[in-house]
């Protein structure tokens, strides 16, 4: 069992920055690829960004060139920046860890981050 908690999020203007963190415990993470998704209001969860067991990174669209995934093995812990934030980045955002639908499959309980224009 993997416990995800995450911490961050909060209320910043447009153009502003945030750093969210995620810290697991019950497990290592180390060899497990994580990612970060938002929900806004009324719309599906999304990716924003995932990072390989090798460090191998990919990111939405939409928040390329802003946000970096980063890890960090040692602490057990994955890290999203968010830079250059935009009204419509605003929704919660959560951390995963694993494979979507397999056995190793953990959420975090989520974080808000509010952007204001």
């Amino acid at each position: 069992q993997v416990q995800l908690v995450e911490s961050g999020g909060g209320l910043v203007q447009a153009g502003g920055s945030l750093r969210l963190s995620c810290a697991a415990s019950g497990s290592t993470i180390s060899m497990s690829p994580l990612g970060w998704y938002r929900q806004a209001r009324g719309k599906q969860r999304e990716l924003v960004a995932d990072i390989t067991a090798g460090g191998s990174t990919n990111y939405a669209d939409s928040v390329k060139g802003r946000f970096t995934i980063s890890r960090d093995n040692a602490k057990n812990t994955v890290y999203l920046q968010m830079n250059s934030l935009k009204p419509e980045d605003t929704a919660v955002y959560y951390c995963h860890a694993g494979v979507r639908g397999s056995w190793w499959d953990y959420w975090g309980q989520g974080t808000q981050v509010t952007v204001s224009s």
